[in-house]
């Protein structure tokens, strides 16, 4: 994956969530969606665990992580990508 033209690595899980989150654009996904989409049906992982990845994804796809214009957190919800 590229941002400003630099190379930057990302881990399997981080590109799950990525192409869930392009797949599902402007939609708004819970944290349930989200481990369906990518860890797989019936897996129980806890919330704080998708919010790790998240953070993790926002810094190599967000100019300011601390203030997301792309990976943007919907309270008491789940997360939307506005790509």
């Amino acid at each position: 994956m590229r941002r400003s033209g630099a190379v930057v690595e990302i881990t399997s899980t981080e590109f799950k969530l990525l192409l869930t989150f392009i797949r599902n654009q402007s939609r708004v996904l819970t944290r349930e969606k989200l481990i369906d989409a990518v860890w797989g049906p019936g897996t129980f992982l806890t919330d704080r665990v998708v919010d790790n990845h998240i953070v993790a994804l926002r810094r190599k796809i967000e100019p300011e992580p601390a203030k997301p214009k792309h990976l943007v957190s919907i309270r008491g919800v789940g997360y939307r990508f506005d790509g």
